[in-house]
């Protein structure tokens, strides 16, 4: 068993919607800033084939978890015959905009992209992740970034070092949902990384999901008392940035009953790398 192999969250410190593609997807702009709040998966790898999760969301089905989606597409991409039991504990809040899916199956993508000895190196891995959600190639790479696209084409960024107060609202948000609003504004102006950094942009969801999500423009306006608050991807996740970790912490006394409240720090890159060194490293040693 190979265990603890972090999946981190993301944060959207921004997201524009500029223009929608002949296929229906949307053309984005947005930053992505890795936190260190995280998922944790372990891995049982077999000779038997078969890929199976054993401990995970009981609001997903096993069979259509993006785990063993991402472990059986690995397969199917190399031609591996190994299997994995693959345990995740949740601390990502499901369809709140933190990318909790989209991470856990970029961990598995590398970890047994490792511990099967397959062989892919990242750009390939990260392309592969695609065809499971525009989100994966950037927990796949591990490094906090600038994304336009459908948010795949990845540019690396250097962020402010930074602390967040994150809630969770007690409220699940369907991203195909809000991409299908009428109302959704489309046209946004593109801007620039150094536009961005000076001006912080926004996020062409938020009004229309805290429209249609009241506990989510209930916590807008809670954690606005304290900052600048915004909410991440499509929601329902809002967050405020901070310089100091007790500054973030101390906003989330007195939560509302109901609602989920974490401090998450920053990160310039994501654990994953770290813990894939590790990986490598015990497997020298054993190799002598």
């Amino acid at each position: 068993m190979s265990r603890e192999w972090p999946a981190p969250a993301k944060l959207n410190l921004f997201l524009q919607v500029t223009g929608r593609r002949a296929d229906g997807y949307h053309e984005l702009q947005t930053a992505f800033q890795i936190i260190d709040l995280c998922d944790s998966l372990d891995f049982d790898t077999c000779a038997d084939g078969v890929v199976r999760r054993g401990t995970g969301s009981p609001q997903v089905d096993p069979s259509q978890d993006l785990t063993v989606l991402a472990a059986n597409l690995l397969k199917r991409h190399t031609g591996s015959r190994q299997g994995a039991c693959i345990a995740i504990r949740k601390r990502i809040p499901l369809q709140g905009g933190m990318g909790g899916g989209s991470s856990d199956a970029a961990t598995t993508l590398v970890a047994l992209n490792e511990l099967w000895g397959t062989g892919l190196e990242t750009d390939e891995l990260a392309t592969l992740g695609s065809q499971l959600g525009a989100d994966v190639p950037v927990f796949v790479r591990g490094r906090s970034a600038w994304g336009e696209g459908v948010g795949e084409r990845l540019t690396p960024i250097e962020l402010p070092e930074r602390w967040f107060a994150v809630i969770w609202p007690g409220v699940a948000v369907s991203t195909a949902e809000i991409f299908q609003a009428p109302e959704l504004t489309r046209n946004s102006p593109k801007t620039t990384i150094r536009g961005f950094l000076q001006t912080g942009g926004r996020n062409d969801c938020e009004p229309v999901v805290t429209a249609r999500y009241p506990e989510v423009r209930r916590a807008m306006d809670w954690l606005g008392r304290f900052g600048e608050a915004r909410m991440t991807g499509t929601g329902s996740c809002v967050f405020a940035p901070f310089f100091r970790q007790d500054e973030a912490a101390g906003v989330l006394v007195g939560l509302p009953e109901g609602w989920r409240g974490s401090v998450a720090r920053g990160l310039a890159a994501s654990p994953l790398l770290a813990r894939l060194e590790a990986e490598q490293a015990a497997r020298r040693v054993d190799l002598g």
